[in-house]
């Protein structure tokens, strides 16, 4: 199983801290916010990595390299001076992931949950990992059925995490669902929510509820109050 991991963002929320460095390279507990996803990888046997970027992209090979001192192969997947969003940044980057169901990390969240937990092989198109909505998306994103099917919405909803497995066959068609994209460095740019619910009503989302610790690592106050918890 290969690994995506999304670094391709702006970080504007996070701004001054992000006007000269990426969002997952900001240092936290003592290491990159990336590097602890990098590790994890390593931990449960994934050897190769696809990490996207646009923003300040120079600076992921500079500093993490190809990944030999975690016993990582990386590769990267630019995407030009501007961001494909979620859905463009996977479509963009499916070369690299070849055939196989693949694991999908978002660069800017920190978790505990166990990635070796995750099905090599899940059952429909993808399987996400869902957690309680935190105080600033109160809203919540999906719902999560009693048999494990993620639904478009529902009476308890929660938020996607950002970490989940996904197969490629999940973008078989997706023109049907987004026929007009947005352009940008001559590529589709959209985002991957309408591709995943275009599937929740036929089963093919499967999901799971991660109780353990997660955060959004979307403002400099919520930096800094990961990285006394972490210190602590």
């Amino acid at each position: 199983m290969k690994a995506l991991i999304f670094a391709a963002g702006l970080g504007e929320r996070m701004r001054p801290l992000t006007d000269t460095t990426p969002k997952p390279l900001l240092q936290v507990g003592g290491k990159r916010l990336i590097e602890w996803h990098l590790e994890k990888l390593a931990a449960c046997g994934i050897e190769d990595v696809v990490i996207n970027t646009s923003w300040l992209a120079t600076q992921f090979p500079q500093v993490l390299g190809d990944g030999a001192r975690w016993g990582l192969r990386i590769a990267y997947s630019h995407e030009g001076d501007t961001p494909l969003e979620t859905g463009g940044g996977m479509w963009n980057a499916l070369p690299l992931l070849g055939d196989a169901p693949f694991l999908l990390v978002n660069g800017d969240v920190w978790t505990d949950h166990d990635f070796s937990q995750l099905p090599r092989d899940p059952q429909g198109l993808a399987h996400l990992v869902m957690v309680d909505r935190p105080p600033q998306a109160t809203h919540g994103d999906f719902a999560l059925d009693d048999a494990g099917f993620v639904r478009a919405d529902g009476a308890h909803r929660l938020t996607y995490s950002g970490v989940g497995v996904y197969r490629r066959r999940l973008f078989e068609g997706w023109r049907y669902v987004i026929p007009e994209p947005a352009i940008a460095n001559g590529k589709p740019k959209f985002p991957l929510a309408p591709i995943l619910r275009a599937h929740m009503g036929e089963d093919g989302i499967t999901g799971e509820h991660h109780r353990g610790r997660w955060t959004d690592v979307g403002t400099p106050e919520r930096l800094r109050m990961l990285d006394d918890e972490l210190r602590a």
